[in-house]
């Protein structure tokens, strides 16, 4: 389990004076490390306020591009950001979720929405691109890991089609209080037999929706 995939959601309540409207043009599109301030904005305020990431340090910005760009380098899982005037107001990546060769198919997915952004379902559309794009590079399972209480993402999750299997009790201390981790699961695809290895994220970019 990764320390810091714990998904943000999409319905947070915000502040109405600043928040971004339903009809606002928003870009979905792949991260880079010049969007590395950005995320870093979108991700302080879970780090410093909320259990959703169980991380406890905000990580620099220099940190952020580099992860960036170890990902891009890497070519194996997508990293996309949304954005409205070129301002970064929410971000989803996948992961790795476990080392062995047999999970191989298999993902961990975050997402990360600003607390102004909320209810402009920027979330659905960064999940619906990086699912998109997880089918066709061939990966056949994604799971999120969800700090509770986050009723806002449980909501979110099973809205976009994944189902509870599962919770790690009292598995992380944060804010003065022991949480729980609820798993979630959504299948992407069903080969028969042993599918083959999934393909680079930029074998398959040119076929997702641009913007």
């Amino acid at each position: 389990m990764h320390d810091d995939a714990r998904s943000g959601g999409d319905d947070t309540d915000s502040d109405p004076e600043h928040t971004t409207p339903a009809d606002a043009p928003v870009t979905i599109r792949p991260a880079h490390p010049d969007d590395a301030a950005g995320v870093h904005d979108v991700y302080a305020p879970f780090v410093r306020d909320s259990p959703v990431t169980f991380r406890t340090e905000v990580p620099s910005v220099a940190a952020v591009a580099e992860r960036i760009r170890e990902k891009r380098t890497a070519d194996a899982y997508p990293w996309y950001v949304a954005t409205v005037s070129d301002e970064v107001v929410g971000y989803a990546y996948a992961s790795r979720l476990r080392d062995r060769a047999a999970y191989r198919w298999t993902t961990e997915t975050s997402v990360y929405v600003a607390p102004d952004s909320h209810h402009a379902g920027i979330g659905t559309r960064l999940y619906d691109r990086l699912l998109g794009t997880l089918r066709r590079q061939g990966y056949c399972s994604a799971y999120a890991a969800v700090a509770t209480p986050n009723p806002e993402s449980v909501a979110f999750h099973e809205q976009q089609g994944f189902d509870r299997v599962g919770t790690f009790p009292e598995s992380g201390f944060k804010l003065g209080e022991w949480h729980d981790v609820v798993w979630y699961h959504r299948r992407l695809r069903d080969p028969e037999g042993e599918p083959a290895a999934p393909k680079p994220v930029s074998a398959v970019e040119d076929v997702a929706a641009g913007g």
